[in-house]
């Protein structure tokens, strides 16, 4: 038997030569001393505002606008719309009101007690001709 040292490993001490040494691992931060992540207003007022398009039909260039105001983790919205009448208006603004809230919940990470609208505009509901309709307007 030989007593020399293994050199087929490289390291003559039986380790693989690519190994690393195990690294300490680092004791965890508590959160507090980590710091914080801050949402800015205006991304808020646009998950508002893209969440209120989602539930209404918006028409080209008619987009919904949004105001936020944050404090610590809570939203105040306010969000302005336009919407087509005759139609029910307070369905209409419930819905919004539960997507805005729940979309900033989910995205942000923010609690929303409210969404205040304000319905700036009334236009006429679209109406799709009909083929009679379009019949008529030929002739």
């Amino acid at each position: 038997m030989s007593t020399e040292p293994d050199t087929r490993s490289g390291t003559g001490e039986g380790n693989p030569p690519d190994t690393p040494a195990p690294r300490a691992v680092p004791s965890r931060v508590p959160p507090a001393e980590r710091g914080a992540t801050r949402i800015a207003d205006r991304v808020v007022a646009k998950i508002a505002a893209q969440a209120a398009g989602e539930v209404l039909d918006v028409l080209p260039g008619k987009v919904p606008h949004a105001a936020v105001t944050v404090h610590h983790d809570i939203a105040r919205v306010r969000v302005s719309l336009e919407l087509a009448y005759p139609s029910d208006l307070a369905a209409q603004c419930a819905d919004v009101r539960r997507r805005v809230a729940l979309r900033i919940e989910e995205c942000a990470g923010m609690t929303v007690p409210e969404v205040d609208i304000d319905i700036e505009h009334l236009h006429p509901a679209q109406l799709r001709p009909t083929a009679a309709g379009r019949d008529r307007r030929l002739r």
